[in-house]
């Protein structure tokens, strides 16, 4: 899909630290939370498997730096922008439930 206008995700600002950029998805530090996040580059909540699998393998490789031997998990419940396919990398500490 097409860049949405208004979409925060879609804009791409660089407002907090860019770990990685390329043409399916770009990782920085959520806004909000602080910790790796990637997005997908195109507009749309459901990337077809092999690319949601090569986004998170991009953010695994961020997540294992970042986090320095401390596990941590995926959470790709899109709370704030359900519309726009994004992922978190959290520790595990800090897993809800």
């Amino acid at each position: 899909m097409s860049p949405s206008s208004g979409c925060a995700l879609c804009e791409a600002a660089s407002i907090t630290t860019r770990y990685h950029e390329d043409d399916k998805c770009w990782i920085a530090d959520c806004l909000i939370c602080r910790v790796p996040m990637v997005v997908w580059r195109f507009h749309g909540s459901s990337p077809p498997p092999d690319v949601r699998e090569a986004l998170l393998e991009q953010l695994a490789v961020v997540a294992d730096s970042f986090f320095a031997g401390c596990a941590w998990h995926y959470d790709d419940h899109m709370r704030r922008i359900p519309d726009h396919y994004h992922g978190h990398a959290r520790a595990r500490s800090l897993r809800p439930g």
